[in-house]
């Protein structure tokens, strides 16, 4: 007779994972995914459900979907970020890349777009507790200014890419890459992230883009030193 595993079976030092999404046949399946996997999971249908289920519970980490009636998860997200810095990761089937340049602005750690592959989930989800409970303190949620990789300053807010205080040209498509990939704080980005809001943002068209935005940074961009490749993933921008 088979045995039944509950979450009382697991661990003590599981992370615990609050899933929010007003899909409940997708909310059950992440549920179940996720404590195959290792993971405590508290559930909830919307923004006030979650909240007040964490006015009692502390979480490792949020799994957030954006487009819920009423409160959505860009807005549940900020109040979260007045207290809290615990990670968040978020589901979006939204295709505008202002919407997931907005996610990263608000604090989120990660962005994945729907549909997505499972797996894909564990692993993003594996990477922002790492750095975030490996990284020590966590970061204050303040507007992130200016990043540095190597000779270079990016300028966030002003979208502007100096080599040794000289200008360096980007287009609007690497300019707003650019600034995903910062937002990110080193972080993976899935291709899907970082695909422009046209048709024309299929994978091809992102490597082309690519290709021509490591032209501007690197001094061999067949062997990247900065926009780095990530496998399977996207890509991630190497910060000091």
């Amino acid at each position: 007779m088979p045995v039944l595993v509950t979450q009382a079976d697991l661990p003590d030092h599981a992370p615990h994972i609050l899933v929010v999404d007003d899909d409940r046949r997708l909310r059950d399946l992440l549920s179940r995914f996720l404590f195959e996997h290792g993971y405590r999971v508290t559930a909830a249908a919307s923004a006030a459900e979650a909240r007040a289920k964490g006015a009692n519970l502390v979480f490792d980490a949020l799994v957030l979907d954006v487009m819920m009636p009423g409160e959505t998860g860009f807005d549940y997200a900020r109040q979260i970020r007045l207290t809290s810095q615990v990670p968040i990761l978020m589901l979006t089937a939204r295709s505008n890349p202002n919407d997931r340049v907005t996610g990263l602005e608000i604090g989120a750690d990660d962005y994945l777009p729907k549909p997505f592959e499972p797996r894909e989930l564990i692993l993003r989800l594996a990477n922002i507790l790492r750095r975030r409970h490996g990284g020590g303190a966590a970061e204050p949620s303040a507007p992130l200014d200016a990043v540095r990789f190597g000779p270079f300053l990016f300028r966030v807010e002003r979208g502007e890419l100096t080599r040794d205080d000289e200008l360096i040209r980007l287009s609007e498509r690497e300019r707003e890459i650019l600034t995903i990939l910062a937002l990110a704080k080193g972080g993976n980005v899935a291709r899907e992230a970082l695909a422009g809001a046209s048709e024309a943002g299929n994978e091809r068209t992102i490597d082309v883009q690519m290709n021509r935005l490591r032209r501007k940074v690197e001094d061999d961009p067949a062997n990247p030193r900065y926009v780095q490749t990530v496998r399977g993933v996207g890509y991630r921008l190497v910060l000091d």
